[in-house]
């Protein structure tokens, strides 16, 4: 009976090894060939990245934080580049970009408006906020104007409750934003 224990012991970690194998050899193949080129400043931004997290344990996510701090967004030919330089396959980066709502898969708009639309804020107006700033702007919430100038996004919350309708333009918050304060804020001058 021990005998019978041990074979079938043995082939099953046989079995696991020749799969595990395989499949490294299926991600070594596949990350063998070579990486697309991307323009020569984001392919700086990317490979710098790559360096310089590149020895810390779990490097995918700060290496992808890296590059969104710098470029805006994660370029999709930097996908590739980073899992031949990590040793994962495409689909395993991608899917942590797709996963993490943060990560920008496109070029950001050169203005970028956030509007909250938690309970608080919708409350004191947000909704009907949102509305005008996509009349004037050109673009609907979640997307890019058709010059791309203008990005419109959502948030559930950017910490000014007691002091809604809250936007952030270009990263500023602004708080108690009715008509008014809106259109100064979407002046030409103050987004120069």
């Amino acid at each position: 009976m021990i005998k019978i224990n041990q074979f079938c012991f043995c082939s099953i970690s046989y079995v696991v090894h020749s799969c595990n194998l395989k499949y490294q050899n299926m991600k070594n193949t596949q990350n063998s060939l070579p990486p697309p080129s991307l323009p020569e400043q984001e392919g700086r931004v990317v490979q710098q990245s790559i360096d310089q997290w590149m020895s810390a344990e779990g490097p995918l996510l700060p290496i992808l934080h890296h590059i969104q701090d710098h470029l805006g967004y994660i370029p999709p030919a930097s996908i590739e580049l980073i899992a031949h330089q990590l040793n994962l396959s495409r689909a395993e980066v991608h899917g942590v970009v797709t996963y993490y709502p943060h990560f920008r898969r496109e070029k950001p708009a050169l203005r970028q408006i956030v509007v909250c639309q938690a309970e608080a804020c919708q409350a004191r107006g947000a909704r009907e906020l949102t509305r005008t700033i996509e009349s004037r702007t050109g673009c609907r919430l979640g997307q890019h104007s058709p010059d791309g100038q203008w990005c419109l996004e959502s948030v559930y919350c950017l910490g000014l409750c007691a002091s809604g309708p809250a936007v952030a333009i270009n990263g500023c918050l602004h708080a108690r934003v009715d008509h008014d304060r809106l259109n100064e804020l979407l002046s030409p001058g103050d987004l120069a």
